[in-house]
C-alpha cells in the first residue's frame, strides 16, 4: 500500500474563552494555519489539491463550509477546493484520516488537513437552534437508548463511577496536567508547531489556559458540576479557541517538490460504541488499532489521549496497560484548551514534535467523541 506522510503540522495557542483570541474570526485563524503549514513546508500553495477543515459548531461564523471559507481567507489560490467534516471532537483527527485515506488511494497527492473552533464566538451547541425542532435526537432514538438526552458531562460521571475514580484521584491528574504543561511551555517544547497570532498589544504565542501557580487544594475547591459525583470544571478540559493544520502528502510529493517528512502514518482506525456512555470508546479503539497494526502498547514511544475530563485517559491507561510517564508528557486539554473541532489536528502536531524532540519513533493518539465514536492514528517519526 502507498503512504502518506506528515512534512508540517502547527498549531495556534489556545485562547481562553472571550480571551486572546476571542477578536479573530475562526475563517481567519484556519487561514493562518493553512498558510503557515505551506510556508513551512516551503511548497508551492497551488500544489495543494484539497483542504479538510475539522470542526464541531459549524453554525454562524463557522457555518457555510468553513473549510472553504477558511481557504478564501489564506493566501491559497483559487483553484484549491476546501471542505468541512464533522465527527464532533474528532473531526479534524478525522480530517487528517480522510487526507491520508486519499494520498494512500492514489487520488491525490498532497492535502491541508487541519480544524478550527472559535468557542468564543461560536459557543458549544450553537448548531441546536430553538425553534428548528426539538433537538438533534429524534424520539426513535430516545427510545431505543431509553434517554431524553445524550450528554458527555454525564457521560464523564459514568466514567469515573464505572472505573472507580474519586474526586481526589481526577483532580490530582488535572493538576499534574498544568504541571506538564507549564513545565513544557517554560522549556520551549512548543516553539516549533505553534505560530504567532497578532492580537491587541502584541502576539499570541503562549497557551492562555495553564495555571502555573495550581494546586491541589485550588482544584478541589472547584464547585463539581452535580451534586455527588467527581466532575468539575477543574479537571475538564478548558473551553479554547484555536486552529491547527497538517500538510499530508504522498511519497510521490515528498520526491517531486523535495520535501523532508516529519512523520508516517502508520495506522488509521475509527471505532463506535455505546453512545450513552460515549467517552471511553478510545480504549476498543486503540485494542483495535494495536491489533491491526500488529502492535502492543509497549512498541508505542508516547501517547496523546485528549482530556476530555480527567476519567477519560486515566481509563485508558487502567485498560490499556499504558506507562504514565508516556501519556500526554506536555499536559493536555485540561490545561492547554479543547478547541473542539480542531484538537485532533493540534495533539497531532503535539505528538509528532515531541516525539522528534525527544528521538523517539511511535507515537499514538486517540480522542473520545460525542456519540459514542473514537479515533486512533499511529504514527511514526522520521
Amino acid at each position: 500500500m502507498a503512504e502518506a506522510y506528515i512534512v508540517e503540522a502547527v498549531r495556534t495557542a489556545g485562547g481562553r474563552r472571550n480571551g486572546a483570541l476571542a477578536g479573530w474570526h475562526p475563517a481567519d485563524m484556519a487561514g493562518r494555519v493553512l498558510d503557515a503549514a505551506v510556508a513551512g513546508a516551503g511548497i508551492d500553495p497551488a500544489a495543494v489539491e484539497d483542504v479538510i477543515m475539522g470542526c464541531c459548531s459549524q453554525a454562524g461564523e463557522q457555518s457555510y463550509n468553513i473549510g472553504r471559507n477558511a481557504v478564501m481567507a489564506s493566501s491559497l489560490p483559487d483553484s484549491v477546493p476546501g471542505v468541512s467534516v464533522d465527527r464532533q471532537c474528532g473531526s479534524s483527527q478525522q480530517s487528517i484520516a480522510f487526507a491520508a485515506m486519499a494520498v494512500m488511494s492514489g487520488v491525490h497527492d498532497m492535502i491541508l488537513a487541519a480544524g478550527v473552533e472559535s468557542m468564543s464566538r461560536v459557543p458549544m451547541g450553537s448548531p441546536a437552534i430553538p425553534g428548528l425542532g426539538g433537538g438533534p435526537l429524534s424520539e426513535r432514538i430516545k427510545d431505543r437508548y431509553r434517554v431524553k438526552g445524550l450528554d458527555q458531562f454525564t457521560g464523564a460521571q459514568m466514567v469515573a463511577d464505572k472505573y472507580g475514580f474519586t474526586r481526589e484521584e481526577l483532580d490530582i491528574f488535572a493538576l499534574e496536567s498544568h504541571q506538564r504543561a507549564a513545565k513544557a511551555t517554560e522549556a520551549g517544547a512548543f516553539e516549533r508547531e505553534i505560530i504567532p497570532l497578532e492580537i491587541e498589544g502584541g502576539v499570541h504565542d503562549k497557551d492562555e489556559g495553564i495555571r502555573y501557580g495550581a494546586s491541589l487544594e485550588g482544584i478541589s475547591a472547584v464547585k463539581l458540576l452535580k451534586e455527588g459525583g467527581s466532575i468539575s470544571a477543574a479537571n475538564a478540559s478548558q473551553i479554547c479557541d484555536g486552529a491547527a493544520a497538517t500538510l499530508i502528502v504522498s511519497e510521490r510529493a515528498l520526491k517531486d517538490h523535495g520535501l523532508t517528512p516529519l512523520a508516517r502514518i502508520h495506522n488509521l482506525t475509527v471505532t463506535g460504541g455505546d453512545p450513552v456512555i460515549m467517552l471511553d470508546e478510545p480504549i476498543n479503539a486503540t485494542r483495535q488499532a494495536l491489533k491491526r497494526a500488529g502492535m502492543t502498547i509497549e512498541d508505542i514511544d508516547l501517547y496523546e489521549v485528549n482530556e476530555a475530563f480527567s476519567p477519560i485517559p486515566m481509563a485508558w491507561l487502567k485498560e490499556i496497560g499504558g506507562d504514565p510517564a508516556k501519556l500526554n508528557v506536555n499536559g493536555g486539554a485540561i490545561s492547554l484548551g479543547h478547541p473542539l473541532g480542531a484538537t485532533g489536528a493540534k495533539l497531532t502536531a503535539t505528538l509528532v514534535h515531541a516525539l522528534r524532540a525527544r528521538g523517539l519513533r511511535y507515537g499514538l493518539h486517540t480522542m473520545c467523541e460525542g456519540g459514542g465514536t473514537a479515533n486512533v492514528t499511529i504514527v511514526e517519526a522520521l
